[in-house]
């Protein structure tokens, strides 16, 4: 028997029953089932009465006892076994629904056996259908942890309960001494006090006791963060030896002058550190690819900026591409203040650009003297032509495709720097996971003098109160944004809410401008809209989640988001950092109806009491799952046996630690006592990754 090896071979399963386990959990190799891990063990140890059953009991439990007056039932054309269960405290019945000739035969009648299932409950009576039954003496020396594997109702109705499950894992794991080869070298055995590779699957399936399975269960996941971790630090390693990029020593000119007379505020000492990574990188001949993370308002436009004027001071051009055309109009609108007083040359180009202006943009990057470009995809079209590109920044990666950025990287020979930014926090065991091919940065401090918004939970009783508050702040001089879920699925009932809301705003704030924004609006309507609040002239703005990015009107202070139980925690704090970007005291109140779900409480719960969003994106990866928040093209990346991205970020951050110190010492692991490490990942993990020259 080998990994390889069909489950068909394996005693007790064969031909039919691999072919159902196949169709219904998709294991096909012996591999496949000693990687189908418990759910969950059952201590055995425990024994339950018939009288303290109850009719909220759910869970699979044990009895001791006597089984007696087996009968079949037949009701129309189906049969069914069933049999009376007792023990020194009532009696309850066992039902089988599909069963042979032999269970009918081989039940142990009137003798002290273990039964083992889930309880029914039908009219106040007490039923376990196809109950698990042991005698007493099989109990001897078994271990006290039963492992519970996942499973259907398909496959119990054909007798692959978990007994059989646990029969055909024992036979496989006799031959586990065959199977399995150690992976790591004595120096991480004893380091880590790891358990031997072969006790650990023993363990995980059959742990001999709790401390037993723990040691197991740390080594397995240790092990699978351990190579995941590696195939990542060697592809890093690849693409910086393979990849060779434009040096950019020089701070010169353009960036001094900017910092030292027009930078508007001191930077914050995240910004700073984060400046210096960059600089770091982009000083040597190799191509930078850094994630830069920083949460709303936090300053990484200011850093990106910086970072082009670098690129000018070393004779390069910069792009910075965002995903929407507000978006992308933001930044151009932001940068080119900054730069005003400057001479700095910055343009923007987006679908909406006109012919002569896009004439004008094609000539002076083509003869250098458009130095920075801000745009959307228009920016990756084959007639737009850089005379030396140096530096691009996307914003918001997750909305392009790979296709998309590999135009970017061909707009020169050598391609040029790569800084990726995201608004949206990702939690950190995330970005250490899927992002490990990228150098992250986080700025994690927000700007001096910035105040936290305060945000409030109201639910429909309360709207003349939030109208009033509303009114109040207005009257300070400020400016209020009321926001309207829009979701695809049901468009036509949220447009109907948002023109209803509309309605109700303006009737009630008959003394104040009103605009309103949202998806279906032609660009130039947006801009107007648009334009129309950002001055001041409308108090109020009423939109959709279209002003989750790219909106910035200082002087709004307050955001009403309404039905926001409707809304994903990302998308809810995403929303929020609308306001809050002035020097005034800014507001959030979530609107919400009277009944809640348990995870439309958590959300609101979790807005009300932190600012964070390096927290929220925890909490919001512990609701939704990784898959969810990279997007589901990406989700398969993180598919873990036993690794749990929330639960086990300790082991990650450990696991990363170690690859990064072992290949800074060993970058192509011909250490002598790391050639296990090599040799393992070599057969099992290089096939996955075309690029690794490891060998």
């Amino acid at each position: 028997m080998t990994l390889e090896t069909s489950i068909e071979y394996v005693k007790g399963i064969g031909p039919e029953r691999a072919k159902l386990i196949k169709s219904v959990l998709g294991l096909s190799t012996v591999e496949d089932m000693l990687n189908f891990y418990p759910i969950r063990y059952l201590d055995k140890s425990k024994i339950y009465k018939i009288s303290q059953l109850h009719e909220e009991t759910s869970q699979e439990i044990q009895f001791k006892g006597k089984i007696t007056q087996v009968q079949e039932i037949q009701t129309g054309k189906t049969k069914r076994l069933t049999a009376k269960f007792n023990d020194d405290t009532g009696s309850m019945d066992l039902v089988w629904f599909q069963y042979s000739k032999w269970l009918k035969e081989q039940l142990p009648i009137n003798r002290e056996v273990y039964i083992f299932g889930k309880i029914n409950v039908f009219n106040r009576q007490f039923s376990m259908p196809h109950p698990e039954i042991e005698a007493e003496e099989k109990k001897e020396g078994e271990s006290r942890l039963k492992p519970i594997y996942p499973s259907s109702e398909k496959l119990t109705k054909r007798g692959l309960n978990q007994r059989f499950f646990q029969n055909a894992l024992r036979n496989i794991c006799k031959e586990i001494p065959n199977l399995i080869e150690e992976n790591f070298p004595e120096y991480l055995m004893k380091t880590f006090k790891f358990m031997s590779r072969q006790h650990a699957f023993l363990n995980v399936h059959f742990p001999k006791d709790q401390e037993h399975f723990d040691k197991a269960d740390f080594r397995l996941k240790f092990e699978e963060s351990f190579f995941f971790q590696l195939g990542y630090g060697l592809k890093k390693l690849h693409h910086k030896t393979q990849s060779f990029g434009n040096p950019f020593p020089i701070i010169g000119d353009h960036f001094n002058n900017f910092y030292e007379n027009h930078l508007p505020f001191e930077l914050t000492g995240a910004q700073k550190r984060v400046l210096k990574e960059i600089r770091m990188d982009m000083k040597r001949p190799i191509q930078m690819n850094r994630l830069l993370q920083g949460d709303v308002g936090s300053g990484k436009t200011m850093v990106a900026l910086l970072t082009m004027l670098i690129a000018m001071d070393n004779g390069f051009q910069s792009c910075m591409m965002a995903p929407t055309e507000i978006l992308a109009q933001q930044h151009y609108n932001g940068i080119k203040d900054l730069l005003e007083k400057t001479g700095i040359n910055i343009r923007l180009l987006t679908g909406s650009t006109k012919a002569k202006e896009r004439k004008i943009i094609h000539e002076e990057l083509e003869n250098g003297t458009l130095s920075i470009l801000v745009g959307t995809h228009a920016v990756l079209e084959d007639k737009v032509k850089f005379k030396n590109l140096g530096l691009a920044i996307i914003d918001e990666q997750h909305r392009f495709g790979v296709a998309q950025r590999a135009k970017l990287w061909a707009k020169n020979k050598i391609p040029p720097h790569i800084l990726v930014m995201t608004a949206t926090p990702i939690p950190r065991t995330l970005a250490m996971s899927f992002y490990s091919d990228l150098d992250v940065s986080v700025i994690d401090e927000m700007p001096v003098g910035r105040k936290p918004i305060i945000t409030a939970h109201r639910r429909e009783k309360d709207r003349l109160y939030v109208y009033n508050f509303c009114k109040d702040e207005i009257k300070k001089g400020r400016q209020v944004y009321f926001v309207y879920p829009l979701i695809e699925e049901s468009e036509t009932l949220d447009y109907k809410n948002l023109m209803e809301g509309l309605e109700h705003v303006m009737d009630f704030f008959s003394d104040y401008n009103v605009t309103m924004l949202h998806g279906k609006m032609k660009p130039d309507e947006k801009d107007a809209a648009m334009n129309y609040f950002a001055s001041g002239k409308a108090e109020i703005m009423v939109a959709t989640t279209v002003i989750e990015v790219g909106v910035n009107v200082p002087n709004a202070s307050v955001m009403v988001i309404e039905s926001s139980e409707r809304f994903g925690l990302s998308q809810l704090h995403q929303l929020r950092g609308r306001v809050g970007r002035g020097a005034e005291q800014s507001y959030c109140i979530l609107m919400t109806s009277d009944k809640l779900s348990k995870e439309s409480r958590t959300r609101i719960k979790t807005m009300t009491e932190t600012n964070d969003g390096f927290k929220i994106s925890e909490v919001d990866m512990q609701l939704r799952g990784p898959g969810d928040i990279l997007g589901t093209q990406q989700s398969g990346v993180v598919d873990f046996k036993r690794l749990d991205l929330v639960k086990d970020s300790a082991i990650i951050k450990t696991t990363k630690n170690t690859v990064d110190k072992i290949l800074e010492a060993d970058p192509m692991l011909t250490r002598q006592d790391n050639l296990i490490i090599k040799n393992y990942y070599i057969k099992y993990y290089k096939g996955k990754n075309k690029w690794s020259k490891i060998s």
